[in-house]
């Protein structure tokens, strides 16, 4: 019975770890991908142009994040509506809103899978609206002027 108290410590702490960075991400202050380890994983699940799995923090910053955040000309900013944890797994379920740089708004809904490791993200498996990703990653190119 005592590794209950534990867990339930454990997971409080990585649930509020994660509620922070979303937090800190709408606000402009940070991101959740400050979070991944150097080795993390972080796989994107369904048919979108990005799924697949990226091993390294700086392999998913490179072929996903930054050409993403090039594509746009106001950021996303996510309105969490949960975030559960157990233990080491801490699920965020979201909503995100930005704009691209063609002017056109960007909104989906995000729920991320993570495992955590001393506070840090090692795992993750991104789940989102792959048609919404997919129009914006075809429709807008990387650093296209406003």
């Amino acid at each position: 019975m005592s590794a209950q108290p534990a867990d339930g410590a454990r997971a409080a702490r990585n649930r509020s770890i994660v509620e922070q960075s979303l937090k800190a991400w709408a606000d402009g202050t940070g991101s959740p991908y400050d979070l991944l380890t150097e080795a993390s994983t972080w796989t994107i699940v369904g048919r979108s142009a990005a799924a697949r799995t990226y091993r390294g923090r700086e392999a998913f910053m490179r072929e996903v994040i930054r050409p993403f955040n090039a594509r746009m000309s106001a950021p996303l900013k996510p309105v969490i509506r949960r975030i559960y944890a157990d233990g080491d797994t801490v699920i965020a379920f979201f909503d995100a809103k930005g704009t691209a740089s063609d002017g056109t708004p960007y909104a989906n809904t995000y729920a991320w899978f993570l495992e955590m490791q001393d506070g840090r993200i090692a795992t993750a498996h991104a789940f989102f609206d792959s048609v919404e990703f997919n129009e914006l990653w075809t429709r807008v190119a990387p650093g296209e002027p406003q």
